[in-house]
């Protein structure tokens, strides 16, 4: 559960802390554990408990704006009651209101334990926070608790049966991530959280102590919280925690968001970017997100051509691959696998890596184009470039944009297109399945959620590659 906040070169697929819930997500009341005072409420009187609680909290709603599932793409949202001009005013919440390890009812015994409660991803003190304020009586969170979604009723393809997981996303790199999660999720449960939660029984009760209540909290905080970005001078740092914030988790996304938010010392505040018209739903935005990452975080895809931060990957593995069946004979493979083992070492490719493709760019445009040179530059042009590393001899920098694959070198087209190529084998469908589905109305209204979801993460993926293919024509 590892948690990159930027598009890393080398794409390991892990999930993303990122701000805002799904769309999909039905946000009926969460069936607390017994005991607990929330839940249970029909939807008036839930927004209207959580709005008290804000007033309460001093948590400032504009007068201009609701909470509603009116006007909604899907589930909660806030809509424009009233016009709204650009810069103006959402809402701010006081960094007391935030629910975080330092904000719950336990943050002295989460402080005291923070080294034993380091994990690989991070989420710890913040998942027993939760876990702990779910289950105590009379939780101030109470009411904000009770518009969450319904744990039972979350989307993401971690919750999805296997071999509906393998069977609708293959060949988009999710079923795959999943897999990570769902190990990691298993380790950090059963080595770390279970026995934290034991040891202080008082504070959880066993209602709390499941493997499954625990993986419903992960991807709910994959998908509903918010991490703090650094300062532009402290990029070296590690990542900011995750942290619960009542009233912005309420927003939905797409990639045209209509408002951001904004850090400051006391307040979070949510700002529109641009004007919004009197009963349109308000949008924040989960980042620069492909369709792959919504789908695994958040269990939901935009509909092509929407998401316009659409991108396909392919495997750095697959480009070695399709090198290595141009090769004639052992010789020429055992050059090639030179090559390969220097550009590992140069860090420009990797075994779980992927060159990441956008709509009108290439993200690891440096990693592709030098890799492709390196795959494809005559034996004697190898030997020289490999010397002058070695010596630490500077490079021109090796770029490559979408408009310049017609211009690249036969050989690199060549390579690219190949590669291209076998990476849509991976796919359970071609290009033309899809598109006649989402072209006949009636057919594509027959599918599930799911199948609709996962079909435009796979058409999506499958514009890109093609657009690829006609450029190396």
């Amino acid at each position: 559960m590892a948690a990159p906040a930027k598009r890393a070169r080398v794409s390991g697929r892990s999930p993303l802390v990122a701000p805002c819930p799904s769309p999909k997500a039905a946000r009926a009341p969460l069936p607390l554990p017994a005991g607990s005072s929330g839940g249970g409420e029909p939807e008036g009187d839930a927004v209207a408990g959580f709005l008290r609680w804000c007033r309460r909290v001093g948590l400032e709603l504009s007068p201009k704006v609701t909470v509603s599932r009116q006007g909604t793409v899907a589930g909660y949202g806030m809509v424009a009651r009233e016009s709204v001009r650009a810069g103006e005013l959402l809402f701010a919440v006081p960094r007391s209101a935030l629910l975080s390890p330092h904000t719950c009812s336990i943050s002295g015994l989460l402080e005291r334990e923070r080294d034993a409660l380091q994990s690989l991803s991070g989420w710890v003190p913040l998942l027993l926070a939760l876990l702990h304020e779910l289950q105590a009586p009379a939780s101030p969170w109470s009411p904000y608790f009770a518009l969450w979604p319904e744990l039972g009723r979350l989307e993401h393809p971690m919750f999805w049966p296997e071999e509906e997981r393998l069977r609708l996303l293959k060949g988009t790199g999710v079923p795959e991530a999943v897999e990570k999660d769902l190990v990691n999720i298993r380790s950090e449960y059963y080595s770390i959280v279970l026995p934290f939660m034991e040891a202080h029984s008082d504070l959880f009760s066993p209602s709390v102590r499941s493997l499954e209540l625990y993986r419903q909290l992960v991807a709910l905080v994959m998908a509903y919280s918010f991490q703090e970005p650094l300062e532009e001078d402290d990029d070296e740092k590690e990542p900011n925690s995750p942290l619960m914030v009542p009233a912005a988790d309420i927003l939905n996304h797409i990639a045209n968001h209509n408002a951001n938010l904004e850090y400051s010392a006391d307040y979070l505040r949510m700002v529109a970017t641009q004007p919004i018209l009197e009963g349109h739903e308000i949008f924040n935005t989960y980042g620069q997100m492909a369709n792959w990452q919504l789908i695994h975080m958040y269990g939901f895809a935009e509909p092509y051509p929407n998401n316009t931060d659409d991108t396909a990957d392919i495997q750095m593995v697959t480009v070695r691959d399709a090198a290595l069946q141009g090769t004639k004979d052992e010789t020429e493979k055992l050059l090639l696998c030179e090559r390969w083992d220097f550009l590992c070492k140069q860090e420009m490719v990797g075994e779980e890596g992927a060159f990441v493709i956008g709509r009108e760019e290439v993200l690891t445009e440096e990693e592709l184009a030098t890799t492709l040179k390196v795959l494809c530059m005559p034996a004697e042009e190898f030997r020289d470039y490999k010397e002058r590393a070695g010596w630490g001899e500077e490079e021109t920098e090796d770029s490559l944009a979408i408009t310049d694959i017609p211009k690249l070198q036969e050989s690199w087209k060549r390579l690219l297109r190949n590669s291209v190529l076998l990476t849509l084998q991976t796919y359970a469908t071609n290009l033309k399945t899809d598109q006649d589905l989402l072209s006949n109305k009636e057919a594509y209204a027959t599918l599930s959620w799911r199948e609709q979801q996962a079909l435009q993460v796979c058409y999506g993926q499958k514009m890109i590659l093609h657009r690829v293919l006609e450029l190396t024509s």
